[in-house]
C-alpha cells in the first residue's frame, strides 16, 4: 500500500505553463490519494510547486537535501527537511522513504535520479514502482530510446513494460496504487 511518493522534478518551471499546471495536478492527486510526497528539498522550480501545494493541501512534504545545496537555496517552511552530505545519500534517502517514484519534467539531476532508481528495480534493489508523467510529450525521446535499447537487444521488454507511463496525474497516481512487482533477472 503506498504512502508516500518520491517526485523528482526540476528545479526550474520550464518554459511552458502546462509544467506548473500539471506539477500543481500531481499534487493534488497525491492528496486526494492520501499520500505524502519526498522531493529533493528545494522551494525553486517544479520542485517548490510540487511541495507548495502539497502543503496547502495539508499533506506531508519531506525534503531531502545535500548540504551545498541547503546552502545554496531557499527552503519551504512547513516541510520536514533532512539535511545530508552528499546526493548518493540524498537519493538512498529519497529511495527508502519512498513507496514509489514519479518523474516530471526536469534536467540532467531529474533524469539522473530517474534512471538510477529504475536501474535500482532492473537489478532487484528496489522493489517499487517507477514512473514517469509524461506532460506535453516531454518523455518521447526518452521512452523512444528505452525501446531502441529495447529492440536492439540491451534492455529486456519486460523491465520496460514495467515502467509506468501517463500523461494525466490521476491515471498516473491509480496505475501506481495498482501497479505489481516482479522480479525478473536482467542475466536470464
Amino acid at each position: 500500500m503506498l504512502k508516500s511518493v518520491c517526485v523528482f522534478c526540476g528545479s526550474s518551471r520550464g518554459n511552458s505553463p502546462i509544467y506548473e499546471t500539471s506539477a500543481k495536478e500531481l499534487a493534488v492527486a497525491l492528496s486526494n490519494n492520501s499520500l505524502d510526497l519526498v522531493y529533493g528539498g528545494s522551494n525553486i522550480g517544479l520542485m517548490g510547486v510540487v511541495a507548495s501545494t502539497m502543503l496547502s493541501l495539508g499533506r506531508s512534504a519531506t525534503g531531502v537535501i545535500p548540504t551545498a545545496l541547503y546552502e545554496a537555496v531557499e527552503q519551504l517552511e512547513g516541510i520536514e527537511l533532512i539535511v545530508v552530505d552528499t546526493m548518493h545519500e540524498r537519493k538512498s534517502t529519497m529511495y527508502e522513504k519512498a513507496d514509489a517514484f514519479i518523474a516530471l519534467p526536469g534536467g540532467i539531476g531529474t533524469f539522473e535520479e530517474l534512471l538510477e532508481v529504475y536501474t535500482w528495480v532492473q537489478l532487484g534493489y528496489l522493489k517499487k514502482p517507477v514512473s514517469l508523467l509524461n506532460i506535453n510529450g516531454y518523455y518521447d525521446h526518452l521512452i523512444a530510446q528505452l525501446q531502441h535499447s529495447t529492440e536492439s537487444g540491451f534492455m529486456k521488454q519486460h523491465h520496460l513494460d514495467s515502467l509506468i507511463i501517463e500523461s494525466d496525474p490521476k491515471l498516473l497516481i491509480e496505475r501506481l496504487g495498482s501497479a505489481s512487482y516482479s522480479y525478473i533477472p536482467k542475466w536470464q
